[in-house]
């Protein structure tokens, strides 16, 4: 392809830069969307101006991260993040350059990103692509590949490796062998386990939201990454619940992944509780043995899984409000209804589930089901 199509308002913008003097790219998720013929609709630019020469050029500029040599544009009714070439040196905290300094070149600022996909750079005039790195191709063969060595890469910033496994899900790439293999490494995992459970949480919950989660729970779990932040997880694996009954043929891990994916995308709320519903079962797993017959039974899960559920979205920081509803999902998940259920019995079962929660807890046990 080798160029993208430019809005309007970006090529009025990238005149007033030139009028100035200056040059401006379009860069990162806004390029990398357009040339998977997606919506686009925040904007980030790179341009060799300085913060405070951009500051001139425009009548309203907001200093959002001026140490960092980025400033917010407000143009056209939008909110344009603005940052100046620029390359960066150590991360001593594994989040935060030590120190930037200005670059000379597109091509140097580009050389300092995460992944080839989002080191492209798109001209406002033209929309001609600089893409040094060979992102286009990596876009088009649905490849996640970091720019430069992975360990340089994730060793400068622990939230990078998450967000590989994030951009895997969301847009269903494949991530490259080396890359994958960095994920994995020990020195990567210490770096990844000192970012903040925010940011983690905010890159769980994209996953969350994404057509396909279990494919970035699989490589969290495979990594090592979740055991660092969901440690519950852990003792699902290989917990199995196949017995002559025939009711599951997965083990907890994988029901779980499963039942994630059956969920509804646009409900976070249910995603997570599809994904906690079970997880509370390892502690609870016996096994009856009558004749020739083997039945597996998880007596009172609901209950552990509540507590995990709890402890687990805590430490992760949800809101009080998020937690309390997940967890009385949760709790309510092994509802069973019957027809000769009675008038009584059903406003008995309607008052103690919320009739506001009761659509949500359907949605839940669909997702139970889908899991199996």
């Amino acid at each position: 392809m080798n160029r993208i199509k430019i809005h309007q308002d970006l090529q009025k913008i990238g005149k007033i830069f030139e009028k100035n003097g200056h040059k401006a790219y379009l860069v990162g998720g806004a390029v990398r969307d357009s040339l998977l013929k997606k919506e686009v609709n925040d904007w980030d630019l790179a341009t060799d101006a300085s913060p405070r020469q951009v500051m001139k050029i425009f009548h309203k500029v907001i200093p959002t991260g001026i140490a960092h040599g980025t400033v917010t544009i407000h143009i056209f009714g939008r909110q344009i993040e603005t940052t100046t070439f620029r390359t960066e040196s150590e991360y001593s905290d594994g989040r935060h350059p030590d120190s930037v300094a200005y670059a000379a070149s597109i091509e140097q600022d580009l050389s300092r990103r995460d992944f080839t996909m989002n080191a492209i750079a798109a001209d406002l005039q033209t929309g001609n692509l600089i893409d040094p790195f060979c992102g286009e191709k990596d876009i088009k063969n649905k490849i996640i590949r970091t720019v430069g060595s992975p360990l340089e890469r994730f060793n400068e910033d622990g939230l990078r490796p998450v967000r590989a496994i994030r951009f895997a899900s969301q847009l269903n790439f494949t991530i490259e062998a080396e890359t994958l293999k960095a994920l994995s490494k020990e020195e990567i995992l210490k770096k990844t386990s000192t970012i903040s459970v925010e940011r983690f949480r905010d890159e769980f919950c994209k996953i969350i939201k994404s057509n396909k989660p279990s494919i970035g729970l699989r490589l969290l779990e495979e990594t090592g990454i979740l055991n660092i932040f969901i440690p519950e997880f852990s003792a699902c694996r290989n917990c199995q619940q196949k017995d002559s009954r025939g009711f599951h043929d997965f083990d907890v891990a994988d029901h779980l992944l499963y039942a994630w994916d059956g969920a509804p995308k646009e409900n976070l709320l249910v995603r997570l509780a599809a994904f906690y519903h079970d997880i509370g079962k390892p502690e609870c797993k016996s096994i009856e043995k009558a004749g020739d017959c083997t039945m597996i039974h998880f007596h009172g899960h609901e209950r552990i899984s509540v507590k995990k559920t709890i402890k687990s979205m805590h430490f992760l920081k949800f809101s009080n409000e998020e937690i309390d509803k997940v967890s009385h999902l949760v709790k309510e998940h092994m509802f069973y209804y019957e027809p000769c259920w009675s008038d009584a019995a059903v406003r008995r079962f309607i008052i103690r589930v919320g009739l506001e929660n009761l659509d949500d807890l359907i949605l839940v046990r669909l997702a139970d089901i889908y899991g199996m």
